[in-house]
C-alpha cells in the first residue's frame, strides 16, 4: 500500500483526529485558523476547538487578490501566479500558527482548506444555459500539504456543483452534524460578505434541512467603506452607520434586483453586490448626492431586512411558527450592533450566538470545514434527500505532502 494511502487509513481509523480548518472569506481579512479536535462522525459528530487565530492579510495580499477578484476580465497571468502563491502562504501561516501554540506540525492530522473564492458564478447570474453553476477557490492544497507536511484536503466546493449543486452555501454540512438538536428549531446565520442561513428543524430530519444565501451580509457596507474612508476596512460597531438615516428611496431600489425575486435556495456573491450594484440602485432612485452616513445605514437596513425576509419565507413554507425558532449568529455581522438590532425588531425569535454552543462565531466557517474534511476522511453517507441546493455527497480533494 502506498505510504500516504496508509497513513490516511490510520487517521480514518482513530477514535479522534486533530484537523485543522482553514477559511478565507470574501471580506479578504485574512486567513482564520481553527484547530479541532473531531471525533466519531455524522449527526454523533463532537467537536472540540482547541486553538483559533485569524493571521490578518497585509495590503500586499490584499492588493494582488484584489486584481482577480469578483471580476469579469483578469490578467490570466495573476491568477495562477496567485493561486500558488496563496497556498504558499497559507501553509507559512498554519506553521506561524502551530509555533505560536506550541504545536508540532506531527501532532495534527489533516488540513482543510477552504481557499480563497474569487469567483462565484451560479446560472443564476451567468445565464448562459449550456453551461453549469461554476465557482473558483485558489491557493493551492498540494502548496499547503508539501509547505507544512500536512495531508490536506481543499477544493470542496467542486464536488457540490459536481453533484447539482451550486457549490454554496456549504456549511449546512457542519451545521447539521454539529449544532442540530432535537426538540429545539435551530436558524444558524452566519453574516459575512453575504449571508446566508441554515435552518434546523427540532425532528432533525435531514430531509426537511434548508439552506440559502439570502443577499448581503457586509459585502456592500465595507465596499463603501473602502471607497469613501481608504484608511478603513469596515465601519466598526457601525459608528459611521448610527449618524445616518435610512434613505427609504434607495433602499426599495436595493432590493428591486430580481435575485430577490428568485426562489430559494439560491447563492450569490460580491460578483452581483458591489459597488456598481449601489451606483445603479442610486441612479434609479435618484439619491447619488445623500451623505455616507445615510448611505451606510440604509446598507445596513438593506442587509436586515433582507436577511429577515429570506428567513420569514423560508420558515413559512415548514409546520413551524417562526416564533419557536431560535437564532444563532456568526460572522462579522454579529459585531455589527445596528444590524443585529434591526434584526432583532424584524424576527420574531430568540437570538444567540454560536459561542453560546461553544464555538466561537468568528472560528465557525473554519471549524465547518474542518468538519467537511473530518466527514470525508471518517464519515458514512448521509441523506439529505432529492431537494435542489443540498446533495449528498462528501467534498474535497486530497494533497498528500510526498
Amino acid at each position: 500500500m502506498n505510504i500516504n494511502i496508509e497513513s490516511l487509513y490510520k487517521i480514518a481509523q482513530k477514535p479522534a483526529r486533530r484537523i485543522i480548518g482553514l477559511m478565507s472569506g470574501t471580506s479578504l481579512d485574512g486567513l482564520d485558523v481553527a484547530l479541532c479536535e473531531i471525533s466519531d462522525s455524522g449527526k454523533n459528530t463532537q467537536v472540540k476547538l482547541i486553538e483559533f487565530d485569524t493571521v490578518e492579510y497585509t495590503q500586499e495580499i490584499k492588493t494582488e487578490i484584489q486584481k482577480v477578484f469578483a471580476k469579469q476580465t483578469i490578467d490570466f497571468h495573476s491568477l495562477i501566479l496567485l493561486n500558488e502563491w496563496l497556498g504558499i502562504l497559507h501553509g507559512n501561516m498554519v506553521l506561524k500558527c502551530l509555533k505560536k501554540w506550541g504545536i508540532a506540525s506531527n501532532e495534527v492530522d489533516i488540513i482543510a482548506s477552504h481557499g480563497q473564492t474569487v469567483l462565484h458564478l451560479p446560472k443564476i447570474l451567468h445565464q448562459q444555459e449550456k453551461f453549469p453553476n461554476t465557482t473558483l477557490q485558489i491557493g493551492d492544497g498540494d502548496q499547503i500539504a508539501v509547505k507544512t507536511g500536512i495531508i490536506t484536503l481543499s477544493d470542496f466546493r467542486q464536488k457540490h456543483i459536481a453533484a447539482g449543486g451550486e457549490g454554496a452555501p456549504l456549511a449546512v454540512y457542519g451545521d447539521y452534524y454539529i449544532f442540530g438538536k432535537k426538540g429545539e428549531n435551530r436558524i444558524m446565520l452566519n453574516m459575512g460578505g453575504i449571508a446566508n442561513f441554515t435552518y434546523l428543524p427540532s425532528n432533525m430530519n435531514s430531509e426537511e434541512v434548508f439552506v440559502t444565501d439570502t443577499g448581503t451580509g457586509n459585502t456592500l457596507i465595507d465596499a463603501s467603506v473602502r471607497l469613501f474612508y481608504p484608511e478603513k476596512s469596515y465601519d466598526k460597531d457601525a459608528e459611521i452607520a448610527k449618524l445616518g438615516t435610512v434613505n427609504q428611496a434607495l433602499l426599495e431600489a436595493l432590493k428591486e434586483d430580481d435575485f430577490f425575486k428568485d426562489p430559494f435556495p439560491k447563492t450569490t456573491g460580491p460578483e452581483l453586490f458591489n459597488i456598481k450594484f449601489i451606483r445603479t440602485a442610486q441612479t434609479a432612485s435618484k439619491t447619488e448626492n445623500i451623505s455616507v452616513s445615510d448611505l451606510l445605514a440604509t446598507l445596513t437596513r438593506f442587509s436586515a431586512e433582507t436577511i429577515a425576509e429570506g428567513i420569514k419565507q423560508a420558515i413559512e413554507k415548514t409546520k413551524y411558527d417562526l416564533a419557536s425558532f431560535n437564532i444563532y449568529m456568526s460572522g462579522g455581522g454579529t459585531h455589527n450592533p445596528l444590524l443585529v438590532k434591526w434584526l432583532k425588531e424584524l424576527l420574531p425569535c430568540y437570538f444567540f450566538t454560536t459561542n453560546e454552543l461553544g464555538i466561537s462565531g468568528d472560528a465557525k466557517e473554519a471549524v465547518l470545514f474542518a468538519v467537511l474534511a473530518n466527514e470525508t476522511i471518517s464519515g458514512k453517507a448521509t441523506d439529505f434527500g432529492t431537494r435542489k441546493g443540498i446533495p449528498s455527497v462528501s467534498m474535497g480533494k486530497i494533497s498528500f505532502p510526498s
